[in-house]
Parts: C-alpha cells; structure tokens; sequence
C-alpha cells in the first residue's frame, strides 16, 4: 500500500501498518441523516419541517411546524437554545430536524433536534479524540481499495465484506445494526491481520556448529528417574542444537515439573562449548548454581557470577566456563563464547531486558535461546508465539502433588491456627502472604507491619520479609534451616525451595490473578508432602474465579481460567503485557478461528 507523504503523520496516529488496520477501524456510531419515510416512536428521524409557531419560555425554545412528507402537524422543543436558534427559527421558514421522536400531546415531537443544511446520507462517528471524523472517512475512500486490502492475502470474500461495511449506504447501515451476524468474519480478519505482522517481526540467525554431547550415560546414573515430558523436551532441544538456525524455544512445565533437569541437561549437550543460564533472583541463581555442582559430571566447568561483584581475572574464567550461571547482570556479559542461552522464569524479565537478552552475541552467528517458565499459557497464546517460538510442554510430575485448597473467610480462623500448630508439630513450615506491607486505607485487610505483631507474640521463629528488603535473600535462607512461619508479600511467588513448606495462607486473595495464586501454591509439596493452601478472603461471596482454582492443580486448566478473567494483553508489540490489543478476537473463546487463519496463512505461503 502505498502512503502519501502527507498521511504519513495520521496513518501513525492512529497505529495503521497496513489497509487491514485502517479497515478494522469501525465508527462508535452511524448517524442516518437520510429523510425519514415515517415518524417512528423513540427513533432518530430526519426531517424538513415548515416552521407555523414559535414560543419562549424561560429556558425553552418550542413551536409547531408541519411536514409535508408525513403530511402531518409536528411540534419541536430547544432546551438552553443559543441565541443563533433564535436567528434561525422563523415562521414559514423550511427546516431540517434530526433527533429523537417521542408522541407528546397528540403530536409527533423533535426533542432538541440538530439542525441540518441538507440531508447528508449515513455519517460514520468515529469519536477519535484530536481526529476529525471526515479526516478518517477520507483516508477510507482514499485507502480502503480492493487492490491494497488483497496485498494481506486475505480471500476475496473477506475483502467484500470490508467494503460493504465500509461503504456507509443503506446496506452497510443494516451489517452495522446486526452487527453481531458478521462477527466471526471481524475476528478471523482481526487474527489473520495479526499472524502477518507476527510474521514480518520474525528474524532468521545462523546458529554455532555445535557437535552434540551424549548425556544418555549422565541420565541412566543420575539419583532419580527422568520423566517422559522432561526426556522429550529434552530430544526437542537436542533437535535445536542440530539446526544450522538460531533457535529459540520456552519450555512451559507446571510448578514443580523438574524444569531444572532439563536446563543442566541443554547446557551438557553443548560442551565443551558454552551455556549461559540466567535467573531473575540472586537467591535462584545460587539454588540453580548448587544443583548443577551436584548434578552435572564434575568436568563441566561451572562459574557463578553473582550480581553487583567484579570477579577477579574475570575474562579468563570465562574463557574456561562451560556453564556461566547468574542474573539479569549477565546481559552486560562481553566477551563470552555462548552457543545457548537459557532464562529460567522468563516471565520476571521485562520485556526490554529479554530483547537485550536476545543481543547478547553480536556476532554473525547467534546463540540458541531457551526460556523456561512455571506460568503455563493458554492455548491460544501458544498457538500464536509458535510463530516465534518452538514449544515443549513438561506436565508429567517427578512425584505426585497432594496439595488441597480452601477458600475461607473470618469464622474460619480457630480452625486455621489449629492447623498451623499441627504443621509446626510436625516441622513443617508455614508461609502467610499479605497483599501490603504498610498500612492502607484503600485496602481491607492487614499489612504486614500490622500482622506481624500478632504472630510473633504467638508462634516462635517466625521471620518477616517483602519485596524491597534487601536482606530476604539472607532471610529466606534463614527460614529454610531455622524458621516455622514464614510473614511475607508476593516476592516468595518465584524462589528458593523449601521442601518442608506444607502451608501458604494467601490473604485477600481476590485481589491477585491466578497466574500469580498458581506460582504462590506451587510453593508448598515440593517433595510430595501432603500439604494445603488456603485462600483468604474478606468479601461475603467467594468470588467463583476463587473456587474454580481451589478445584484443580493443572496449570494449563488454570491459564484457561485467568484468560476468561483478564485481558489477553498487547501480544505484538507489549510481548504479553497486561491490556488488550484485540476488539474482536476472544483467545477463551476463538481457538477454531485461530487454526483456520494460521492454516488459511500456511496455504498460502504466507507464514513460512
């Protein structure tokens, strides 16, 4: 398509790359300012009207006139007239009036009606502030052509659609007042739309040669067996280092799905070259750090480096690492020789730090990436990332989880500090996640200033830390040899293991999304302990959301659950981030429309 130099600025603003955006741009409204064959009660109606009487009153401006159309007496009322109505309106004078009809009197009435020069047809309001509505229908005539809409590669059928419902006649005024018939077409457009701009962000690297290294003799002797989902994912990314393309894949597993394994078993397949695995916490990285010097053969070169310290003779322990392990600071990492870089928990990187991830060897060559997440996604999402990404799904569990969820409310507090003695009986440990640090008037619940009081004055050994602490790191550590309880925010939703947490007490937990009350109960039975997870609430009515993720453990059920709950996000541009890119697309409910425009792309030749 292309653009006058002119429209450059307008085509910008209102975020149109392509005829198919400017097509799915549909007005709030459509004004019919058409005559009006008959008066029809509680309709807008179009109409000249010869004005016969005129009345004043106080803040009204009202009188009769009579339509020859209808060849019936009217009456019309100004509310707060401007003294141009005034002017305007005069006896035997010939006017056009458009408003809402109502029977007042034994007449038909215009109320407040618009005066009009002339009858103007259908007028789409597009209500986009700082654009003029004739401004928009202008780019519509000018771009909105059957030769810019088939560059897309959309069927014709659709792109008939696009110009009838644009057209703005009476046809394309009745698609707009049944508008609801032709909404699986908006979405299918909507999606097929997207799929393309996927496409045109996708970058092709060449990858390292990388002669892979055999760990069926480090599996067969490792302390446990490997699951089925953590070998195939692991044949998955064996298939990756193959390839002569840089490849990025995210292995999504569940809390608990032993996502650990197969990250040291990536990062052994490529020695003696080298692997970079990246954490979001310090506290993560020297957990991942402690389990590959226990896991992984002991010729595997490991270097931990922790955030914030220069190492001494640096750039020669990197020269012999085969495995560097750290945080987010390994983004400003030069001079490495990474064939595979590897972020566990993904999702806590921002978007901006992942695409610095990404740009880490600016070489001619670029590493394969692998990403892990614990926050499963729904199927939808994936289905659209596969354009970027490949996907290996870990369900299987080492061991299985025994984990139950209540949701309980104030009465429910005896019973709930009987359990927590019973747990600490049995040196289990409990945590309580409160939604605030500090006291708030917005928020119905206690802090944790105001909450800690309580127990420590009650229970022994109970530790107190939140996300701005910089000692948790030290404090988490300090609960895990020593502690019973554990008085905390969301910081311990991603964290160090703790396999004798049998309890988390989440408190207003109405108030956080399902993604984060699944990291939080991932928390507890990590090594299959019975344990249990209570979700606090002040409301009278437990919110169904609440009760539907007590019902299931399976991550993926409840990634389906959040998507019915919140916002799909701004996919393309936002990687993910909370809000809503699509008008018409629903990702709970338009799985069948998806495959067929990805099918539909494929056919085409479209996506490759």
């Amino acid at each position: 398509m292309k653009i006058k130099e002119n429209d450059f600025e307008l085509f910008k603003k209102l975020r149109i790359k392509s005829a198919i955006d400017l097509a799915l741009i549909l007005p709030k409204k459509i004004e019919n300012l058409n005559p009006s064959k008959f008066p029809r009660e509680n309709e807008i109606c179009t109409q000249k009207i010869v004005l016969k009487s005129i009345n004043y009153n106080k803040n009204q401006l009202f009188g009769t006139g009579f339509c020859k159309e209808w060849n019936k007496n009217i009456s019309f009322v100004f509310f707060h007239p401007r003294p141009w109505h005034h002017k305007v309106l005069k006896i035997g004078k010939e006017i056009i009036f458009n408003a809402k009809l109502t029977f007042f009197n034994h007449f038909w009435q215009f109320n407040n009606p618009k005066i009009l020069n002339s009858f103007e047809n259908f007028v789409p309001k597009y209500q986009i502030q700082g654009i003029r509505d004739s401004k928009i229908q202008e780019f519509m005539k000018k771009y909105l052509t059957f030769e810019n809409l088939k560059e897309s590669g959309i069927d014709d059928k659709y792109i008939n659609f696009i110009l009838n419902l644009h057209a703005y006649d009476e046809r394309s005024f009745a698609m707009f007042q049944n508008l609801n018939l032709f909404l699986n077409d908006l979405k299918y457009i909507e999606i097929f739309n997207f799929l393309r701009r996927l496409k045109a962000k996708k970058t092709h690297y060449k990858s390292y040669k990388i002669d892979i290294f055999n760990i069926n003799n480090w599996l067969n002797q490792l302390p446990f067996l490997p699951t089925q989902d953590q070998l195939k994912a692991l044949k998955d990314i064996e298939q990756d280092l193959n390839s002569s393309e840089a490849k990025r894949r995210v292995i999504m597993g569940d809390v608990g799905c032993g996502k650990t394994l197969i990250l040291l078993g990536a990062a052994l397949m490529v020695y003696p070259k080298q692997a970079i695995l990246m954490a979001p916490t310090s506290i993560l990285a020297n957990q991942l750090y402690e389990e590959a010097k226990k896991l992984l053969p002991d010729f595997v070169n490991i270097l931990f480096i922790k955030g914030g310290k220069k190492e001494k003779d640096l750039a020669q322990k990197l020269q012999r690492a085969n495995l560097i392990i750290g945080t987010h600071a390994l983004i400003h990492l030069e001079n490495h020789e990474a064939v595979l870089v590897m972020i566990d928990e993904q999702h806590r990187f921002g978007s901006a730090q992942r695409q610095k991830i990404y740009t880490l060897n600016k070489k001619d060559f670029a590493p394969h990436f692998i990403q892990f997440s614990a926050t499963p996604i729904p199927r939808t999402l994936s289905m659209i990332q596969s354009e970027f990404l490949q996907f290996s799904f870990v369900k299987q569990m080492p061991f299985k989880k025994d984990i139950s969820t209540f949701c309980i409310q104030n009465e429910d507090f005896s019973r709930l500090n009987e359990k927590i003695k019973e747990e600490i009986a049995q040196n289990h440990q409990i945590i309580i996640i409160y939604p605030l640090v500090n006291p708030s008037d917005k928020i119905p619940y206690l802090s944790l200033e105001q909450a800690s009081e309580y127990w420590q004055s009650h229970y022994e050994k109970v530790f107190i830390t939140h996300g701005k602490d910089k000692q948790k790191d030290e404090i988490l550590k300090r609960f895990r040899d020593e502690g019973n309880i554990l008085l905390s925010t969301t910081v311990v939703e991603v964290g160090i293991s703790l396999p004798r947490l049998s309890t988390i007490i989440i408190v207003g937990a109405e108030r956080l999304g399902l993604a984060t009350l699944h990291q939080l109960r991932g928390r507890v039975g990590r090594i299959g302990i019975k344990s249990t997870c209570y979700l606090y609430t002040k409301l009278k009515e437990i919110p169904t959301r609440l009760k539907e993720f007590a019902n299931t453990l399976d991550g993926f059920k409840i990634a389906e659950l959040d998507l019915k709950n919140r916002l799909s996000g701004d996919l393309l541009d936002g990687l993910f981030q909370h809000g809503n890119e699509f008008i018409f697309f629903d990702f709970s409910k338009d799985e069948e429309i998806l495959k067929q425009a990805k099918e539909d792309l494929k056919n085409k030749n479209i996506i490759d």
